[in-house]
């Protein structure tokens, strides 16, 4: 199964994703971290969303560019964690956006189980400057390729999950 899950910030898409992954049949568990660590912040959100699934039993690998050269077991029940950071990583750190699709579409053929989260950052409408906006078609895009690759894609709405393509999964 691939499941494409998408919120806006803060609305619980990480914590339903990971319940998903833990609802699954035994396996070994990989959680694709893409979060690149460079303030007080984002150590503080790391910090959570390890203790978030730490009784899980997901091996962690960091990975924020190259999805591809992850060393991902055949087989095993993939938790990544996030299409966002993983195309700014991407496109603002070195690296080169397009390859991501391929990536994903390799890694879905690889798992037994596939989870991607993602986020709605397309729906405050501001005006961004040129660099920010091709970062967003380039996330969008995506964004609907994971979409088109998945079995289901569910928005979490206030930490409610809402199916918008294919049956809700059991959590």
């Amino acid at each position: 199964m691939i499941v494409l899950v998408t919120g806006g910030s803060g609305c619980g898409k990480s914590t339903w994703a990971e319940r998903l992954i833990a609802s699954m049949p035994e396996g070994q568990r990989v959680y694709i971290a893409t979060m690149q660590v460079y303030d007080e912040e984002s150590v503080r959100r790391v910090a959570r969303h390890r203790a978030q699934r730490a009784h899980l039993g997901f091996a962690t690998i960091e990975c924020e560019k190259n999805l591809a050269a992850a060393d991902i077991p055949e087989g095993s029940i993939v938790l990544l964690e996030d299409l966002v950071n993983l195309a700014a990583n991407e496109m603002f750190s070195g690296g080169d956006v397009r390859r991501i699709v391929p990536a994903l579409h390799d890694l879905a053929h690889r798992c037994r189980h596939l989870v991607m989260v993602t986020n709605d950052v397309f729906s405050d409408g501001g005006c961004y400057d040129e660099s920010t906006q091709a970062y967003l078609r380039a996330l969008a895009a995506i964004n609907c390729s994971a979409a088109a690759l998945a079995d289901c894609v569910v928005e979490v709405v206030y930490s409610i999950p809402v199916a918008l393509k294919g049956a809700l999964p059991c959590v």
